[in-house]
């Protein structure tokens, strides 16, 4: 025999020794008893994700009153700008909107001249 042999069949005598050590002592546990304890863990965690979701949910269902409270305790905290400051951002909106729009325009003039000028040979 080469020692690759010698090594695995002392392996196997160590592992066959150990084993009769544990089924003497009774510690031997077999696959049914494993995979039993393996579904006994997943319900239990199947049960206290149920729980869970029941707790979240009683959580989620406030009273009107209760959400109204908690409405106004949260608008208070709220920073509000000024009137000056609301006045300056709006017209900056406006003026943006209309210098997008005569943009538009302009594009839509140019291509549509553009169309007729293929279409009829005149510039509008």
């Amino acid at each position: 025999m080469s020692k690759k042999q010698k090594a695995l069949e002392a392996e196997l005598a160590e592992k066959n020794s150990d084993a009769q050590d544990n089924i003497s002592q009774g510690v031997v546990v077999t696959e049914d008893v494993k995979t039993k304890t393996k579904e006994n863990n997943k319900s239990k965690d199947k049960e206290k994700n149920k729980n869970k979701k029941k707790k979240k949910e009683k959580k989620e269902r406030k009273s009107f009153g209760r959400r109204v409270k908690e409405t106004a305790s949260e608008l208070k905290k709220v920073t509000w700008p000024s009137f000056g400051d609301v006045c300056k951002k709006t017209g900056i909106v406006i003026a943006f909107v209309v210098i997008f729009g005569l943009f538009l325009y302009g594009v839509n003039y140019l291509l549509g001249g553009l169309v007729n000028l293929l279409i009829n040979g005149k510039w509008l």
